[in-house]
């Protein structure tokens, strides 16, 4: 049985295991258009001839900082038995009343079990309880199984960067996908 509880500990190994990366047969093209008088954003799922794969990797720094975000309480992980399945890692933004999430996995053999459902049901639950407003997720436009499930949790699409990465994301590269759920 999974238990979901708060994340008191992490290391680069669990974060290997855990959130390794990802592949996609699809993603969404973003076509931005500028003018003086009217700018607009259009995403469009396409399908990949070749699946876009993606390896997360994680250094010192990054750990470090999680492990101080571990603090602020804000961050779950789902546990079979002692072995770590799935996390969420929450920064709150006081300034804007935001919590936002810099690392949401869940491992292949646990998905579509209600796990990630559970990870950030605990996550909002919390933020409500802190009196934030809203929970921003960013993800990449080649990301389509993240952007699904996000939306699927109840997450609205509602930013695009196209300068995020750097400065050469568009037209052809990553594109950040900004998601937010608002909190009751």
């Amino acid at each position: 049985m999974i238990e979901i509880r708060a994340l008191r500990g992490l290391s680069i190994a669990d974060l290997q295991r855990v959130a390794s990366g990802y592949a996609s047969d699809s993603k969404y093209v973003v076509r931005y258009t500028s003018t003086e008088d009217h700018v607009s954003f259009d995403l469009q799922l396409v399908s990949l001839g070749q699946p876009y794969v993606k390896q997360f990797d994680y250094d010192d720094d990054t750990l470090q900082r999680y492990e101080r975000l571990l603090n602020e309480g804000y961050s779950f992980g789902a546990y079979d038995e002692d072995l770590l399945v799935g996390l969420i890692i929450g920064e709150p933004h006081q300034w804007n009343y935001s919590l936002w999430v810099l690392e949401f996995h869940v491992v292949d053999a646990y998905r579509n079990e209600g796990v990630g459902k559970h990870l950030m049901e605990a996550v909002a639950e919390k933020a409500k309880e802190a009196g934030f407003r809203t929970i921003v997720c960013e993800t990449q436009n080649t990301n389509v199984t993240a952007i699904k499930v996000y939306r699927k949790l109840g997450f609205g699409l509602e930013g695009i960067d196209i300068s995020y990465y750097s400065n050469d994301d568009y037209p052809d590269g990553e594109i950040a996908v900004f998601m937010k759920r608002r909190l009751p």
